[in-house]
């Protein structure tokens, strides 16, 4: 009876850890509404620190491969994830276009990205320090010159 109860403990203690590295990384939140016949509903969160696990199951060649096309801007990437990271939250980029509209913004340490059109919304909220590691993880996985 000790044995189970000291497991139930440790299994118990591993699920809390758990739970709070999952919050200290946050999530990523996907929304996605289309509206038309037949149009997709979709709304998504994942724990954001799944992707830069998920990252280490992706085959080597296919990370070398996008790396390899994206290595002119990963530098530039990086920097600029490490730097949006100490700035308060501030508006980036701002697009309208008749009855289109998007935003790019950072709010409490995450990237949103707003984009409304008569025909669908899409709302993407990603923590800042996701995008950090998610770069570095390519930048890593370049090939050398």
């Amino acid at each position: 009876m000790l044995l189970l109860a000291k497991a139930a403990l440790g299994l118990g203690g591993a699920l809390v850890l758990a739970g709070a590295y999952t919050l200290r990384e946050g999530l990523i939140r996907v929304d996605v509404d289309e509206y038309r016949s037949g149009g997709s509903h979709v709304h998504m969160c994942v724990p954001a620190a799944m992707v830069p696990m998920a990252m280490h199951f992706v085959p080597k060649h296919t990370l070398c491969d996008a790396a390899q096309h994206a290595r002119e801007v990963l530098p530039a990437l990086h920097a600029f994830a490490k730097e949006l990271n100490k700035l308060p939250d501030v508006d980036l980029m701002e697009i309208t276009d008749g009855e289109e509209h998007a935003e790019f913004r950072t709010r409490s340490g995450k990237l949103q990205v707003d984009v409304d059109s008569p025909d669908e919304h899409v709302h993407l909220r990603v923590p800042l320090s996701t995008l950090d590691d998610v770069v570095g993880q390519l930048e890593d996985s370049a090939p050398t010159a």
